[in-house]
């Protein structure tokens, strides 16, 4: 697997597995929503630096986003199906 699959695979899944959307890491981060969209699709290359604050506001460390997922359980679908459901909306009483 090449290492850019493998930030983007772990970018996903450290964001996904921390219920935090694409929205929300991207402007805490300060960096553009659909940017990130593509580094987690493989279409960017990101610098060491925006991996730096991306790793800074998940709180985890940079080595974390290099680390080989599972044989077999790269696939962006798996990560999907972790996702978790919408926060329900309370009712006005």
């Amino acid at each position: 697997m090449k290492t850019r699959a493998i930030v983007a695979w772990n970018v996903r899944r450290i964001r996904v597995d921390q219920g935090i959307s694409q929205e929300k890491l991207a402007y805490e981060a300060g960096i553009d929503r659909s940017y990130l969209s593509s580094l987690e699709r493989q279409s960017k290359n990101p610098t060491i630096d925006l991996l730096d604050r991306i790793a800074e506001t998940l709180g985890v460390h940079l080595s974390e986003f290099f680390v080989q997922p599972p044989k077999g359980a790269w696939s962006l679908k798996s990560l999907s199906k972790r996702r978790k459901p919408a926060p329900q909306h309370r009712r006005k009483n």
